[in-house]
């Protein structure tokens, strides 16, 4: 109980009711099927939204990184540096070199 005498509802009980809250409601049966039904359609229809809303995001993502992305044509026996990423163990230290190499193009 709270301090002005109403029992506690679960903030997702509010969107989605359960059969707690169904019975204060006073709600019947045929009324409550008909609520539950529609409830469970709309969920169907969340779930695909979000997975557009995702799709969405991946393409949006995609493109602003293909932007920066510098298409160069390797031939073979030309030689190539391999960069050295922040996160790998080489990269430690403020001296040490942004680069390995040089490879040789097979």
């Amino acid at each position: 109980m709270l301090v002005y005498g109403t029992k506690v509802v679960i903030p997702a009980e509010v969107e989605i009711p359960s059969l707690r809250v169904i019975q204060e409601a006073k709600l019947d049966d045929a009324e409550w099927i008909g609520v539950r039904q529609e409830q469970l359609m709309l969920i169907d229809e969340k779930k695909l939204d979000a997975v557009c809303h995702g799709q969405l995001y991946q393409n949006r993502m995609a493109s602003a990184f293909n932007k920066r992305v510098k298409p160069r044509q390797l031939i073979p026996g030309q030689l190539v540096l391999k960069k050295i990423f922040p996160h790998q163990e080489k990269a430690k230290g403020n001296f040490t070199h942004n680069w390995q190499g040089p490879y040789v193009v097979h």
